[in-house]
């Protein structure tokens, strides 16, 4: 649809919000140079702190109240320093094969990965956690500001932006929960279709949003810990995507 009324470069940047990912949409629009980078930044963003109001009712619309209710015991597993440590090189590795455009955003993914496990740079990871994350979202949202012009933002093309966005948001969390149920059918260990809901990349919200909704049908029925595994992959996916649009769209 969005091909419709822009360029290609411009309905490719917009196709990425899909991913619900900020910082993927906003490299992306601005590696094809996209005339809508406010709109895709303002969208992008906008819905990754929707995401408590759009999830629940698409995700209750989808499934049973049976299907909610059903259990997935966490079994805790002992992963040894040196597996913690090569997950992150491994996953950059791979990434960079499948799409190098990638490599730079999930790259830095992954960095924080390492220096937090490698046990030798708890300073460097306690800053990258804490001040420096706060640092670069206020600078985030300068320069979102420093982009919304009027003459360039309000506009029935920012509008349709912002629908579009909508709808990939919705898409994805259907998508997510079909899948999961369509995975319950060959499966005899079933599993909770509301966590394929979380497979977007907005960390850690969709991730707990899914988790509060299993503690209201069923106090007991605790699926933090799975929702979040979901909700760790599709961060990884969304920069491979992003990085497979700029390999198809450069």
């Amino acid at each position: 649809m969005a091909s419709m009324f822009f360029e290609d470069k411009d309905a490719a940047s917009i196709a990425i919000i899909g991913a619900a990912d900020g910082p993927t949409s906003i490299v992306v629009a601005q590696a094809l140079d996209s005339n809508y980078l406010a709109a895709i930044m303002v969208a992008a963003y906008s819905y990754m702190a929707l995401v408590p109001i759009i999830q629940p009712p698409v995700i209750k619309l989808l499934t049973t109240r049976k299907e909610r209710l059903i259990r997935m015991p966490y079994e805790a597993k002992e992963v040894s320093k040196l597996t913690r440590i090569l997950f992150p090189i491994i996953i950059t590795v791979i990434a960079g094969l499948i799409a190098p455009d990638s490599v730079a955003l999930v790259g830095f993914l992954m960095f924080g990965n390492l220096i937090r496990e490698c046990g030798v740079l708890n300073s460097l990871s306690e800053t990258a956690q804490k001040v420096l994350a706060n640092l670069i979202t206020i600078f985030l949202g300068i320069t979102i500001a420093s982009q919304m012009k009027y003459d360039s933002f309000l506009s029935f093309n920012t509008l349709l932006i912002l629908g579009l966005g909508l709808v990939a948001f919705i898409v994805d969390t259907a998508g997510g929960v079909i899948f999961a149920k369509i995975l319950n059918i060959f499966l005899k260990k079933k599993i909770n279709p509301m966590i394929g809901a979380a497979g977007i990349s907005a960390f850690p919200m969709s991730g707990r949003i899914v988790h509060k909704m299993g503690l209201k049908e069923d106090p007991q029925n605790f699926l933090l810990m799975h929702s979040m595994g979901v909700n760790v992959s599709g961060q990884i996916a969304s920069v491979i995507a992003g990085g497979l649009i700029l390999k198809f769209f450069m």
